[in-house]
Order: C-alpha cells, then structure tokens, then sequence
C-alpha cells in the first residue's frame, strides 16, 4: 500500500501570518515548520497504523525545503526542491495508491481562506475546471485522475475542504481551522489538530483498502481556465503550449490528456512569473 503526500503550511493549526510561513521570516518561520512537522508526521504516522507501507512526501510549499528530513517520521521518502516539473504533484505515478493532500488552504478567489491564493496570487486571480471554480487542489486533482489515483485524505481549513469536495469525493476530511479572515482564524490547538489527522489518515488508508474511494472523475476532455491580474500576463501565458486566450485576462487549456493539461499550468505558472514581478 503506497501512499503520495502532498504537503502545504498555510492549511496547518496556528499559521496565520506569511512570517510563518517564509525562511525570512525567522523566528515565527522556525515555529511554522515545527507545526507543519508535526502534522506531516501524524499523518503518516496514521497512515501505516492503517496499513500502508511505502510514503512518499512532496514538499509543495514555497522553496519546497521546510522540513528537516531527518525528522520526518516512518522512514518516508521526501521530495524536496524548487523547480520540479510537476511542482505541487512531484513524485505521483499510477504505482501509489492514495493521494493525501496536508496543510492545503483555500483559493484567492473563494470565500476567506487564511493565506489564500492560487499558486501564484501576484498573477492568479481564479482558476475553474470543467467550469467549477477551483483552489489548488481542484488543479492538482487533473493529475490524480490522469493516474486513476484517488484523493483519499485532506487537512486544512474549512474552506479547503469546501473546495475540494467535488474532486474528492470519499476523501477523510480533517479541519484544522476556521478562518475568519484571510489573515485570522480559529485553530484547533496543534495537539489536536494532529490527533485528527493520525486518526483520519488512518481511517483513510483503510477506506482505499476496502475500495470505497473513488478517483476525481474529472471529465474528459478536460478544460482549465485561468484569469490572471493583467492583460499582459495573459498574453505570456499563451507562450506555453496549448494556452489560447480567451478573453482580455482569461485562458484556457483543454484536452483529453490531463497531465498535458496539467503541465503546461505549471509552464504558465512559472513564465507569468516574470510578467507578474516575479
């Protein structure tokens, strides 16, 4: 039983300051990467109490560097670095067979979210698949589907499990906090935040095991939609392959391939950031 971890920090108990969640930002940094440590853990620690017995951790969070390895619990591999070329989804094949997805948030263009933004919020201002309005992880779901991997585990805030639904549909769901604002929430002390996460990754690895978690079902073909802040960065974005503009801040990539789809998102992601300041 091999389970896929794709882990985030703005979705974890007590972050509700981009401090905490950037190497700049010292000390409060120190104690986001302690937090998020520690959920990362309870949720494998949950998911071999269930039955798995190979991980593997996708750091999908700024630098993609925030976890001391040798801290990381049941001897799971850890996908660490910048500029993957699946970024956010990093290590997944059709060999794994669950997809977790830790610490996620909300959308930039969803109800408040602390922290909230679509990969980039200095150029994404909304995305949608198949028409639904989508945070990251309705995108990070395309390649799931393309795998035939289903999304069996989810933590984060209220907002994020909203969000997510539609494409995980047996998932566990474990909420961390409420937001308030996007930069206030209410957490769950961390102690408990991590019990409910060890205990639904559990629950989790069982679910995929009886076989009651189905994958996204995202339809093919498949369309994604992006607005972006400026007409500008939109015509970048039509320099990666198969973007077509249409509208003065909307594109669109569409096909039946949802991991071509997926991958010329994460070429838009990374060129619109020269457009966007970055």
């Amino acid at each position: 039983m091999k389970i896929w971890i794709s882990f985030d920090m703005e979705g974890v108990a007590g972050i509700v300051d981009w401090e905490q969640c950037r190497p700049t930002g010292g000390a409060p940094y120190t104690l986001g990467c302690e937090l998020l440590l520690d959920e990362v853990n309870a949720a494998i620690e949950g998911a071999l109490a269930g039955g798995a017995t190979e991980i593997v951790l996708n750091d999908s969070h700024g630098r993609m560097a925030n976890l001391d390895p040798r801290r990381v619990a049941g001897n799971a591999a850890y996908i660490g670095g910048r500029h993957k070329p699946m970024y956010m989804m990093q290590g997944l094949d059709d060999s794994f067979d669950a997809v977790f997805f830790v610490g996620y948030h909300g959308s930039i263009s969803g109800r408040p979210s602390t922290l909230s933004h679509t990969y980039n919020p200095e150029v994404f201002s909304a995305a949608r698949v198949n028409g639904e309005e989508v945070g990251e992880s309705g995108i990070n779901a395309l390649v799931a589907e393309h795998y035939g991997v289903p999304i069996a585990f989810v933590s984060g805030d209220a907002a994020t499990r909203e969000e997510t639904a539609p494409f995980a549909k047996g998932a566990v769901n474990v909420t961390t906090k409420e937001s308030i604002t996007r930069f206030s929430a209410s957490s769950l002390h961390p102690a408990e935040s991590c019990r409910l996460i060890r205990e639904g990754a559990e629950e989790a690895v069982r679910n995929v095991v009886d076989g009651s978690v189905p994958t996204p079902g995202i339809a093919r073909p498949a369309v994604l939609e992006l607005d972006v802040q400026t007409s500008d960065m939109a015509e970048v974005a039509t320099w990666a392959r198969g973007v077509e503009r249409c509208g003065e801040r909307t594109v669109r990539i569409a096909g039946d391939d949802l991991l071509g789809v997926f991958t010329s998102f994460v070429a838009v992601n990374y060129i619109t950031r020269q457009a966007g300041g970055r």
